[in-house]
């Protein structure tokens, strides 16, 4: 997957000058580290309808209705929430090829959760709310990795978002080439390993839904359904407990292969790494120098192993 992933992104995260106040929310993670390996699509809702820079902070306000309207926080007139919806529902048509999104934290229009929404007439508030424009993204493709910048800041949310666009960009890379169910297959059998560390239970319901593929008249009406089963089952975060049964399950294809010393040196060092003393890393390195010496074929198309680039540096703290 040599070719950038697409991906949106808020544009004050890029560090344009696009905020109420005229400055920006630069996110370090996004430019510097991810920028080599994404193609990033920046999207200022608010300035795309209309509203200039600087301009009046914006707030969300529940109605007397219970619908969420989208004001002016100094409280001047203005609805603004009919025009944000119109640009959202438009926009967000046009991202089928997206493999992620980065939204700014806290926005009214752009924040993923915990946004503030105020009562009518009054300066309450309860930190309860989504942005109109990126509930509308969540709503029209719910498959799509979306996270925010303030959350991104957690190791392993990071991992968790990279791996997803990863997955997500190869799946659409397959879609493009043109479906056969033998490519889908394949694709399943490179992410097994991967599943498993997220939930076994959910990778073996996936794979019962993988086995039925050919009841399925339309191969793209299972392409649809697969996709969305796969990134719910992806945005469940790996956990230590799962990734062992990984390791220890890998362990076994070099069994043997490996003498006394180096098959005790193998359990000791998933042992640490099951107690939290090691970092995922550490066993996964050890592995595939395993795997170099006594190459496997099914091993070695794991994406379990080699699904982003090194230079990211992630598993390093689990």
């Amino acid at each position: 997957m040599s070719e950038k992933i697409p991906v949106g992104i808020s544009a004050c995260l890029l560090g344009e000058a696009v905020r109420f106040d005229g400055g920006h929310k630069r996110f370090t993670f996004a430019v510097e580290e991810l920028t080599p390996w994404v193609r990033f699509e920046p999207v200022c809702p608010e300035m795309a309808i209309g509203l200039p820079v600087p301009r009046p902070a914006l707030r969300l306000v529940k109605q007397d209705d219970g619908q969420i309207a989208l004001r002016y926080s100094d409280k001047r007139q203005g609805d603004l929430t009919a025009d944000m919806h119109a640009f959202s529902l438009k926009r967000t048509a046009q991202f089928a090829h997206l493999c992620g999104y980065i939204v700014c934290a806290k926005s009214p229009s752009c924040g993923m959760e915990r946004v503030r929404v105020y009562e009518p007439d009054e300066n309450n508030s309860r930190k309860a709310g989504r942005g109109i424009y990126t509930g509308i993204l969540m709503n029209a493709m719910p498959w799509l990795p979306v996270e925010e910048d303030g959350r991104l800041h957690d190791p392993h949310i990071r991992e968790n978002f990279v791996e997803r666009i990863y997955a997500l960009h190869e799946l659409n890379q397959l879609r493009q080439q043109g479906l056969t169910r033998g490519a889908l297959m394949a694709y399943h059998s490179r992410y097994k390993l991967l599943l498993l560390a997220h939930s076994q239970p959910d990778y073996r319901e996936l794979g019962r839904f993988v086995a039925a593929m050919h009841e399925w008249s339309q191969l793209e009406d299972f392409f649809v359904e697969y996709r969305q089963r796969l990134m719910d089952l992806l945005s469940h975060q790996a956990t230590r407990r799962n990734h062992t049964n990984v390791l220890m399950h890998v362990q076994g294809y070099f069994r043997p292969h490996l003498n006394p010393r180096q098959r005790h040196e193998l359990t000791s060092l998933i042992e640490r790494y099951r107690q939290g003393t090691q970092p995922l890393l550490a066993p996964v390195t050890l592995l595939k120098h395993y795997m170099s010496e006594f190459p496997d074929a099914y091993l070695a198309g794991q994406r379990y192993f080699d699904l982003w680039p090194e230079a990211l540096r992630l598993r390093y703290g689990h």
